[in-house]
């Protein structure tokens, strides 16, 4: 459920060749993994970040 069967995937493929050309997909390809790492990176930053900003009192 929720997954992918070989023929789901090769019609995806096919209609993106058809909407962005073969030599598109690779640049849109790297430019959705490049904002997935990037994302990734800030939500790492902002992890590292969160326990230092926020001090603990205990009464």
């Amino acid at each position: 459920m929720g997954g992918l069967s070989g023929t789901e995937l090769m019609v995806v493929l096919g209609v993106a060749v058809l909407l962005f050309g073969g030599k598109k997909i690779p640049e849109v390809a790297k430019g959705i993994g490049e904002g997935i790492k990037n994302f990734k990176n800030a939500m790492k930053e902002q992890q590292e970040e969160a326990p230092a900003a926020e001090p603990t009192k205990k009464a």
